[in-house]
């Protein structure tokens, strides 16, 4: 509180000029009136209580327009200077520019109001054309300061709305970019396990295969598909690495994967799997001609792609089946893979395909399940995708 209440250098300054100006006038004589009542150095008095007053006026204005405002008064019943009033419509001045709002609204119409009443009272007491300039003496000292305090004020406040709507802007904006930039990195990063976990898991159990079984026919068999799941994963991290290095703020043209693809990728499942005895079926329920979103249909395709992943990695012996139902506003993908007791995967995994999926799902508000269908039966993954403009964003690559 002590560091709050010390005056700006400014305010020491208008002080000193203040009371030193009212001591040259005072020394060489010149006064407003003749001081009937309080005459020679009483002037002083209130000359050094308003230069005092000075270096109140931005940390206690309250205070220092109520003494000011007796210092006035007394004044008057000495012979009156000139600077002790200028440093008075310093204080009126500064009680609307540094007050509380409330006081910044009612000191204008209280210096309005004193000004009419005192050009009445003078009016009626002198009786005189005289009186009128007294009246208006009183409204310069009291209006005139009040005003410009306002006009001053509203500036001010003014500049500061300004400036935090500014910075809420700013703020906005960074949040924005923020926001923007976690989305781009979270759908780069399904792309890149949803595109390269699938042909890594091909490769690690048939690497696995070939150093568990010492068959020639079967070595070269796995080390063929190594090879391809090899090839075709580079490609793909060639086409992610391009994305991502396109510094020209548009993406590089890119064939975005369709439903149309499913036959392609099933046979590559039924090849890369045929080692584990496991045959993969497609059910396609779309209707012959059915047109979908593109976030839509590559949703699903990505869901698939995934589950037949998983299916390398988890099921038992068996028959996957990839089943597609199209309805009038919605697209439900359902992949079922045979679940039965296993010592462990057959490559190892993070946990984050199943997350992925999810996100994907809940970006076009539709509905994900997963998990298994009945003990010992099938592990079925289920997502309905809404074809309508209902979800939080669009999913694309």
């Amino acid at each position: 509180m002590i560091a709050s209440l010390r005056p700006h250098r400014v305010d020491v300054l208008i002080a000193a000029a203040g009371l030193l100006g009212g001591l040259c006038l005072w020394s060489v004589g010149l006064h407003l009136q003749g001081g009937l009542l309080l005459p020679g150095a009483w002037v002083l008095v209130p000359l050094a209580v308003t230069a005092g007053l000075e270096l109140l006026h931005r940390t206690a204005p309250p205070a220092a327009l109520g003494t000011g405002v007796v210092a006035l008064v007394a004044d008057q019943l000495t012979t009156g200077s000139v600077a002790t009033v200028l440093m008075f419509t310093d204080l009126v001045y500064a009680s609307v520019v540094y007050g509380s709002p409330a006081a910044a609204r009612r000191i204008p119409w209280v210096t309005v109001l004193v000004s009419v009443a005192a050009l009445i009272g003078f009016a009626a007491w002198f009786r005189t054309v005289d009186s009128l300039i007294h009246g208006i003496a009183v409204g310069l000292v009291s209006i005139a300061p009040a005003t410009t305090g306002v006009l001053v004020r509203n500036h001010r406040d003014a500049a500061e709305a300004a400036r935090l709507r500014a910075a809420q802007t700013a703020l906005l904006a960074e949040m924005d970019r923020v926001q923007a930039v976690t989305a781009e990195r979270a759908r780069m990063a399904r792309e890149l396990h949803d595109v390269v976990a699938g042909h890594l898991s091909a490769i690690a159990i048939h690497a696995t295969a070939a150093l568990s079984l010492n068959e020639e026919r079967t070595s070269r068999e796995a080390l063929t598909v190594i090879r391809e799941n090899s090839v075709a994963g580079l490609a793909e991290m060639r086409r992610l690495i391009g994305l991502l290095r396109d510094g020209s703020g548009r993406r590089a043209p890119t064939v975005t994967p369709t439903l149309d693809a499913l036959d392609t990728l099933l046979e590559q499942a039924r090849t890369n799997g045929a080692p584990n005895r496991l045959r993969f079926t497609l059910d396609d329920g779309r209707g012959a001609g059915t047109a979908l979103p593109a976030p839509v249909e590559l949703a699903a395709y990505r869901i698939v792609q995934e589950s037949l992943t998983n299916a390398f990695k988890h099921a038992s012996p068996g028959t996957v089946t990839v089943e597609l139902r199209h309805a009038e506003d919605s697209l439900t993908v359902r992949i079922s893979s045979p679940y039965g007791d296993r010592p462990g995967p057959r490559a190892p995994g993070s946990g984050a395909g199943l997350v992925g999926m999810r996100e994907r799902v809940a970006l076009l508000g539709g509905e994900f399940t997963a998990g298994p269908e009945d003990p010992g039966g099938s592990w079925v993954v289920r997502a309905l995708l809404p074809t309508t403009e209902r979800g939080e964003g669009s999913g694309t690559s």
